[in-house]
């Protein structure tokens, strides 16, 4: 996703372009955000739910020296503070950032309080209380420092706001930051490496060839336990029914068909010893 539009915006190029009604993402870039946007067609929409756990990893550059209402660039300047710290120092206070901590979202964010999302309630200037979340930050790098900005590379869990990592070093550097660029370079197993940029999926889409940037509907549980089905087990799993498992079988697999192609989610019965089908894809 470049940055300018919204992650809404590339669901629509993608559906207008395959002429697939349901195409959906896992995990939304906001308008000044670029990077990796994970889409999902079809039948494939009923993975995302396995995608939400796995950790994300971005490019962000902060600025020093100025606070703003939405911890960003598009927000207001709500305060400024000289700041005369050194590297070494910014350095060793983002190594106490990593870990399990409980962060405070931005009141600018979709978080809904009482059925209504918080950015609404900001924007019509009402009073809100963010409450914290525990968060899992598991790598915050400096990776240039150029005053006021500081480029680092931040590997984080699910729900954790890049904006609020910002502002919150900002205060603790004794002074204020806001964001001013953001990229996503990984969504789990999925790197920017191996992203089609947008514009180039337009242009197989008016040549009818964008199927071949498209990945395996299986590439979705990258790195899960496979589980190579016979012609006659794979008939069991189309029919809803378990088929055995190794001893020692636990947790999720994904179970392939014999034409490579992906059929099945699989959970382990380790006291039946047997393979579950818990959601099956007859055509993808």
């Amino acid at each position: 996703k470049p940055t300018g539009p919204t992650s809404h915006d590339i669901v629509n190029i993608v559906r207008r372009g395959t002429q697939i009604r349901k195409v959906g993402h896992t995990g939304t870039l906001d308008p000044y955000a670029s990077g990796v946007l994970l889409i999902l067609l079809g039948a494939v929409t009923r993975l995302a739910e396995y995608l939400l756990e796995v950790d994300k990893e971005y490019l962000a550059t902060i600025r020093f020296g100025t606070a703003t209402s939405t911890f960003d660039a598009a927000g207001r300047v709500t305060a400024t503070r000289p700041f005369t710290f050194r590297e070494e120092s910014l350095e060793a206070k983002l190594a106490t950032f990593v870990g399990e901590r409980l962060q405070v979202p931005p009141v600018y964010s979709a978080i809904k309080i009482g059925g209504r999302k918080a950015y609404d309630m900001a924007r019509a200037g009402e009073e809100i209380e963010m409450a914290p979340r525990k968060v899992h930050i598991y790598e915050l790098a400096l990776l240039r420092w150029e005053s006021p900005n500081a480029v680092v590379r931040v590997r984080c869990s699910r729900g954790t706001y890049i904006r609020s990592i910002a502002h919150d070093i900002g205060e603790a550097m004794g002074s204020h930051a806001h964001l001013v660029s953001l990229r996503r370079i990984r969504l789990g197993p999925f790197s920017v490496e191996r992203a089609t940029p947008v514009e180039e999926l337009k242009r197989r889409f008016l040549e009818g060839t964008w199927e071949k940037a498209a990945m395996p509907a299986s590439a979705v549980l990258e790195g899960w336990e496979t589980v190579q089905l016979t012609a006659e087990e794979a008939v069991k799993i189309r029919n809803g029914i378990a088929v055995p498992a190794p001893q020692g079988s636990a947790g999720r697999a994904r179970a392939i068909a014999p034409d490579g192609e992906l059929l099945a989610v699989l959970e382990a019965d380790p006291v039946a010893g047997t393979w579950q089908p818990k959601k099956v894809f007859i055509d993808l």
